[in-house]
């Protein structure tokens, strides 16, 4: 028998759960829910669309994929009771979802945007609920989509987001500073794609303390004082220096 869900949200979680399900022979994907239209991104998926919380019907689980903020709130609006009701995020505690449902988490840690379509095969799914019958039911369903599933409470998986936003969300925007170091100073970025992907290729099967290289990792003082001297961007000097000192801690170096 399938399972029928509903997802509500309309942001990037929300759209590429829809891309996986919205075909899924095993899942009927009974309704969505945005307060506002919906991006032009999801008229390709013939489902019924609704603007009304209180034309939602009950379904096997119902996915809360909206902003942190927003969970509680819509949670409590729900037209319905002792249904299974989850959020998506790495960041909330279970309990944000009103008790008047049942309550659970499907999380699945992975970077996503509506521009590529995840490969849900290669994403892990962190689930939660508060009865063992719920959690088979998030267990069958993350199982349609990947082989990769753990149980985590509310606590683990808010340290697991941490971690995450450490290694993705940190390490993008340094991509993002070097760009744009290069843009200012006409060096064309394209030269160190090969070290940006040879970075990553290296940490599927080294540790990152293993790893690690550079000025501050072998305590050449003299580079990072010219590169500090090179920077007019004080956020840029203060990045540079907050984590060329935190690699000279982790090795056992003096600090600067």
């Amino acid at each position: 028998m399938a399972i029928h869900i509903n997802i509500i949200g309309a942001g990037n979680m929300a759209y590429q759960l829809t891309q996986a399900f919205h075909n899924h022979p095993e899942v009927q994907l009974q309704q969505l829910y945005n307060r506002s239209e919906l991006s032009p991104e999801f008229n390709v998926f013939e489902i019924e669309k609704t603007h009304h919380l209180s034309t939602l019907r009950p379904a096997d689980v119902c996915i809360i994929a909206v902003k942190d903020e927003a969970i509680a709130e819509i949670s409590q609006k729900l037209p319905f009771e002792n249904q299974l009701v989850v959020h998506t995020s790495g960041n909330t505690s279970i309990e944000a979802i009103d008790s008047k449902n049942r309550r659970g988490v499907f999380y699945p840690l992975q970077t996503m945007n509506k521009q590529t379509i995840v490969d849900f095969t290669k994403v892990p799914f962190c689930l939660e609920a508060e009865n063992t019958n719920d959690f088979c039911l998030l267990q069958r369903l993350a199982s349609l989509l990947s082989t990769k599933i753990y149980t985590l409470n509310s606590y683990q998986r808010r340290v697991l987001h941490l971690a995450a936003v450490f290694m993705n969300n940190f390490s993008n925007h340094l991509v993002y500073i070097s760009q744009q170091i290069c843009k200012e100073n006409e060096v064309p970025f394209e030269i160190l794609q090969p070290l940006l992907a040879e970075t990553f290729i290296k940490l599927q099967n080294t540790s990152a303390y293993d790893a690690q290289t550079g000025p501050a990792r072998r305590n050449d003082f003299l580079t990072i004082t010219n590169h500090l001297a090179m920077l007019d961007n004080n956020n840029y000097k203060e990045i540079y220096d907050i984590i060329t000192k935190s690699i000279i801690n982790t090795y056992g170096r003096k600090e600067l």
